[in-house]
């Protein structure tokens, strides 16, 4: 298998670094403690597109790539449990939209992770492709919106 870029959640690392784990690079962003943790892992190819990043939290990081022909902006999550208490999945969503603004100036956004939600099985708009699992619950109708 061929993996370009790869999401990674509960890398449980602490500080935020670059690094190189064989040929690939890895990026990632945790907190003071070994829990949670972001990361995204690029090959040896797209590493040399990886412009600027930012540790937003031990949930979101954020990265801007530069192509010839291409801007990308690639957003990795990892969201609170549903046992969370709403004031810590609100404040999930302020970081992601933080580092929405990081990229405002980035052609195409991808929003990946785990976001512990159930999400349609078809494409919603230009939110959801046509790969999700199940019904949907509140929690996949709040990330849709």
């Amino acid at each position: 298998m061929k993996l370009n870029i790869l999401g990674l959640a509960e890398v449980r690392w602490t500080g935020a670094e670059t690094m190189k784990l064989g040929s690939k690079t890895v990026i990632y962003s945790e907190g003071h403690s070994h829990e949670r943790g972001v990361g995204i892992l690029f090959d040896v190819t797209t590493a040399k597109s990886l412009g600027s990043w930012c540790p937003i939290s031990d949930r979101v990081v954020v990265a801007k790539l530069a192509a010839k022909t291409l801007k990308l902006g690639i957003i990795q999550v990892y969201a609170p449990t549903s046992d969370s208490e709403d004031v810590e999945v609100a404040k999930f969503y302020e970081e992601i939209d933080k580092a929405k603004g990081y990229l405002k100036l980035q052609g195409n956004i991808i929003v990946m992770g785990d976001f512990y939600t159930n999400v349609w099985d078809e494409r919603v708009k230009d939110v959801v492709g046509p790969s999700g699992i199940g019904t949907v619950n509140e929690r996949g109708s709040s990330l849709i919106e």
